[in-house]
Parts: structure tokens; C-alpha cells; sequence
């Protein structure tokens, strides 16, 4: 329940993919569409591993660690917001957001951090 809760208001998505927990079937309100098993998974999953590798990378180069939850907060969502809305694939030569319909046009970084709800 906390799942949903946290995410109410912070994103239009209606898809949820889940593995087959009973509880995602109780608390997930009526327009969620579910789905279930792993064959819709292999985008987050990627998204996932990049983030690991890009944050592994930050960690690698400093002699400290992240002791703040603020700042690995702040660090995931930069990653993530640049490899949506930044980051152009080879292969189609847009960014996520222009293939989801979010964008017309690959963002800049001044276009990131000037947006309203990102500050």
C-alpha cells in the first residue's frame, strides 16, 4: 500500500508490471492495468543496471561515500532524468521520453533543471 501511496500524483502511468504477490492484486486501485511475470521487464531491468553501473562509477572516483539519503536521491533522479529525457539511443536516434510521447524534442541540461518540478 505504501507503493501506491508513494507514487499517487507523480506519475499518469496506469501499467504496473509485478511478479505474483497476492497483495499487488489488493491494493492496486481498479485502473491500474497488471500484469504479471517478467516478459514486460527487460526495459527496467536495463534502466536498473545502467543506474548501478553510472553510480558505481561516482562511487569509484571518490575516496568517501554518500552518507546523506538526500544526496543518493538526489544522484538516482539526475541519472535517470538524463538517460530519459538527455540521452539519445543509437538505434533510433531519440531520447525515451520523445518515444513515449513526452517530449518533441531531445532536451539539453538547461532544459532539465530549468523545468518547474524538478527544483
Amino acid at each position: 500500500m505504501e507503493l501506491v501511496v508513494s507514487t499517487e500524483g507523480k506519475t499518469i502511468c496506469q501499467k504496473w508490471n509485478t511478479d505474483g504477490w497476492a497483495g499487488y492484486e489488493r491494493v492496486l486501485p481498479e485502473t491500474i492495468e497488471h500484469y504479471i511475470g517478467n516478459a514486460l521487464t527487460q526495459r527496467v531491468e536495463h534502466t536498473n543496471g545502467t543506474l548501478r553501473q553510472q553510480t558505481g562509477r561516482w562511487h569509484r572516483r571518490q575516496n568517501k561515500f554518500g552518507k546523506h539519503w538526500t544526496q543518493t536521491k538526489v544522484t538516482v533522479r539526475l541519472v535517470v532524468s538524463y538517460f530519459n529525457w538527455i540521452w539519445c539511443h543509437s538505434r533510433f536516434q531519440t531520447t525515451a521520453a520523445q518515444r513515449a510521447g513526452l517530449a518533441s524534442h531531445r532536451w539539453s541540461w538547461d532544459d532539465l533543471i530549468s523545468y518547474p518540478t524538478f527544483l
